[in-house]
């Protein structure tokens, strides 16, 4: 390949394919772990993506590093929407709406962050607490600034709180439960302003 009018050569064809196998991957293996949890079937995760195993461990060389990738995308996925809530709503209701999907990411993850804890616990590569600590004490000191978030909250207590609803109502059969005491936390970090 030769590069034209001073720009570099374009990458090989087998990069895009690569990358492109990859990111199959990384979304097959979302959906299959969302179904069977995080011991499922690896195999199964390289038939949905439409590629052979040997692809899967050229890009995975092991179950933690498939989970890593999953959950790695769900968090920074998570984090990016705040600045989608906050261009579209008010600071009180972006704050909100990202608590709600926060509950949604931490009820969906328990299994895979549990799995990756217990198997590897620095192979995300990233600190998701601080990634969503930091998520959440922008929305929050927005929201206190507006004027329509209790002063003297932290973001930690907020996290605390939405991972507890999390965590307490994982077994239980009341799907709308959560929802119900994520409502409460909510009431009772909003003010009028």
């Amino acid at each position: 390949m030769t590069a034209t009018h001073g720009q570099p050569p374009a990458p090989p064809a087998r990069r895009a394919d690569a990358r492109l196998n990859r990111e199959r991957l990384v979304a097959a293996a979302r959906e299959v772990f969302a179904a069977a949890g995080p011991e499922a079937s690896l195999n199964e995760v390289a038939r949905r993506a439409g590629v052979g195993p040997g692809t899967l461990y050229r890009h995975f060389p092991n179950r933690s590093a498939l989970l890593a990738a999953v959950l790695r995308e769900r968090i920074e996925t998570l984090c990016e929407l705040a600045g989608t809530l906050r261009a579209a709503h008010s600071a009180d209701e972006a704050l909100a709406a990202w608590l709600r999907a926060f509950l949604d990411h931490a009820r969906d993850s328990q299994g895979l962050g549990g799995a990756l804890l217990v198997e590897e616990p620095d192979a995300l590569g990233i600190d998701c607490h601080r990634l969503i600590l930091d998520t959440a004490d922008a929305l929050l000191t927005e929201a206190q600034r507006h004027g329509t978030a209790r002063p003297g909250l932290t973001a930690d207590d907020l996290v605390h709180l939405v991972v507890g609803i999390a965590l307490s109502t994982a077994r239980g059969q009341d799907t709308e439960q959560p929802g119900r005491l994520l409502t409460l936390v909510l009431d009772a970090v909003h003010v009028s302003p």
